[in-house]
């Protein structure tokens, strides 16, 4: 097929590429935003293209629609649900308000290929129309955010695998080194030892407590607006399609969609995807903490801390040989850093909603769905790539351990706060040991300071008290 077809709609005529599924409004809306090349996430293609098949096997229960149409619109929905004609998605993210544009996008898509089932032309719509059957009884108002939000869990979902995967390969290490005594530092400075496990799984709880959160974001997005229509009030819709419709979509995304509980306030309010996307900074915010923990751990060799080396995966300079980086881990960094930035965008969307609809739904939705494709795409391979290879430096560790004044302070239950301060400030005026002053001072005899500072008490030093 080539050439053009001509499509008229309210605004007049236009030529539309013969081959093109998508019709006149979209090529409107790719003509007027040729913004930055980015189109609708693949989450929510799906997302919309099942919310459009509910919504056609309702209305052909209800009788508002006709099988024949009906049936072929569904068709159409399940194979764009299932990843075909994604290339014909062609609205840039950045586009009008409410997300008019995508929406009809969409449903010029199911239009030309319900048509195609149905044996007739593409551009047909007085035998089938994008406005009049695929979208009767719905509107841009209800179905753009209520199928943002089903994308969302759609990505939220991958998340969670991703975090949890992070969480049990940092957990992993840390049993690795549960026994591993080193050093501990608070403000940067000598503190009494820990275990190199015991950091580790550390990280791993704090991304645990995060996952423990997402439930609630999960709730809030499950509340939808799908049969409000224009305002809420479900003009143009027949009696029972609002519930009917928001269990089938959710038996067939997957999800427990409810009804939402003010079928206004759901109209108004994005407060759900703002969740999301503060749920998405929180995340990030424990990533970038990680991340630096593990480049600080592993700097030097010769100049840092050198306490872990994490795997070399790429050359780190194009003029220093043999110099290798923490890549991964900067990576993760800068897609941390992307998150939390588009949370600011997207709770400045969220926020900008007027009496009954907010217009700046595609914003919000292209922000959190970037993001949390990012971190879902990422996260695997940061733990292979990086967490999994984590090794220690045994030598650097005993030593920074057994040299850490900090190690007096478990002498102030028998000396006191000051005295054994005293011996702080002598062993860093000085370099002398601490073994060396507890002897030289009287407080211990050699024997006993062999004993006080051995390997195996260092270690028991570091766990928690019962």
């Amino acid at each position: 097929m080539s050439g053009t077809r001509t499509e008229e709609d309210s605004l007049g005529k236009k030529e539309v590429p013969a081959e093109a599924y998508y019709g006149i409004q979209t090529l409107r809306a790719v003509e007027n935003f040729p913004v930055s090349g980015l189109h609708a996430s693949p989450h929510l293609v799906r997302a919309y293209a099942l919310l459009k098949g509910a919504c056609a096997e309702v209305n052909v229960a209800l009788g508002a629609l006709d099988a024949e149409r009906g049936r072929a619109i569904e068709q159409a929905a399940r194979e764009v649900s299932e990843g075909k004609f994604r290339d014909q998605f062609v609205v840039d993210v950045f586009q009008a308000g409410a997300g008019t544009s995508f929406h009809m996008n969409v449903n010029e898509v199911l239009a030309n290929r319900a048509l195609e089932i149905l044996g007739k032309p593409r551009g047909d719509y007085a035998a089938l129309s994008p406005n009049d059957h695929v979208n009767f009884g719905q509107s841009t108002n209800d179905t753009f955010p209520t199928a943002a939000q089903v994308a969302i869990l759609f990505a939220l979902a991958e998340v969670r695998a991703a975090v949890h995967g992070l969480s049990t390969g940092l957990r992993r290490k840390g049993d690795e080194f549960s026994s591993r005594a080193k050093s501990g530092r608070t403000h940067l400075r000598d503190a009494m030892p820990v275990t190199l496990g015991a950091e580790l799984r550390a990280y791993a709880t704090a991304l645990d407590r995060v996952l423990e959160t997402l439930p609630t974001v999960e709730g809030a997005l499950a509340e939808v607006p799908l049969g409000g229509n224009a305002v809420g009030t479900g003009v143009n819709t027949h009696r029972g399609f609002r519930t009917q419709v928001v269990k089938r979509y959710g038996e067939q995304c997957g999800f427990p969609l409810r009804v939402a509980r003010d079928a206004f306030e759901t109209m108004q309010s994005r407060w759900a995807l703002g969740a999301a996307a503060g749920w998405l900074k929180a995340l990030s915010l424990e990533l970038i903490r990680i991340a630096n923990d593990l480049r600080l751990l592993s700097s030097g060799p010769a100049t840092g801390l050198d306490e872990i080396r994490l795997p070399e995966i790429l050359p780190g300079s194009s003029i220093m040989p043999g110099k290798a980086n923490p890549s991964a881990a900067e990576c993760l960094n800068q897609i941390a850093f992307h998150v939390v930035g588009s949370e600011l965008a997207t709770s400045l969307a969220v926020q900008a909603g007027q009496l009954e609809i907010n217009v700046m739904m595609p914003l919000a939705a292209f922000e959190v769905l970037f993001s949390a494709g990012i971190l879902a795409r990422y996260l695997p391979v940061f733990t292979r790539s990086c967490v999994d290879g984590i090794t220690e430096n045994p030598e650097i560790l005993q030593r920074y351990l057994t040299t850490s004044s900090a190690l007096l302070t478990i002498l102030t239950p028998r000396f006191g706060y000051l005295k054994v301060a005293e011996l702080v400030h002598e062993s860093d005026r000085t370099g002398r040991s601490l073994k060396e002053l507890l002897v030289a001072h009287g407080l211990a005899t050699t024997t006993e300071a062999d004993a006080l500072l051995n390997p195996e008490a260092l270690a028991k030093l570091a766990k928690p008290v019962e």
